[in-house]
């Protein structure tokens, strides 16, 4: 089995993947790719649609919003390292990227393709209802966090 993959362990804690069982994370984790990236290299830029799931194996990458060539108007969302995954709702979502990414050092970085994604879903209907499933637990979650802020 595919559980000694260090991207078995990773994907446990990527919200919805982590309530399926090892049989489905074992498909998953067939279809995602290792990349490598030099450091500066921009992974994806704000507005870009989004089509992959992004997993770092070794290296570090930041999350930013503003222009890439002008680091004083960045805003540093969050900067990534080993073992972080960013980019998981492009698997779900239609929506264009609301922030960018780039390498910080030589990275190199486990990637899922939204394709790879869909074509996993659509031949095994024991994930899709399991990630369904996660996804309806997300979203229930998020409106209940809604709405409490609205109600403070």
């Amino acid at each position: 089995m595919n559980n000694e993959n260090p991207v078995f362990h990773i994907l446990e804690r990527v919200p919805f993947f982590k309530g399926l069982n090892e049989e489905s994370t074992n498909l998953i984790v067939n279809k995602i790719t290792l990349e490598y990236y030099p450091a500066d290299h921009l992974l994806f830029s704000q507005g870009d649609k989004g089509d992959t799931m992004y997993i770092i194996k070794k290296g570090q990458v930041k999350i930013f919003q503003g222009p890439k060539d002008d680091k004083d108007e960045q805003i540093v969302l969050a900067t990534l390292a080993d073992n972080s995954f960013f980019g998981e709702m492009a698997l779900v979502s239609e929506k264009p990227r609301n922030a960018s990414a780039i390498t910080l050092e030589e990275s190199e970085i486990f990637i899922l393709k939204k394709d790879d994604f869909y074509s996993l879903i659509n031949n095994n209907s024991s994930l899709a209802e399991q990630i369904s499933s996660e996804f309806i637990h997300r979203i229930r979650e998020n409106m209940r966090n809604e709405n409490y802020k609205e109600n403070e």
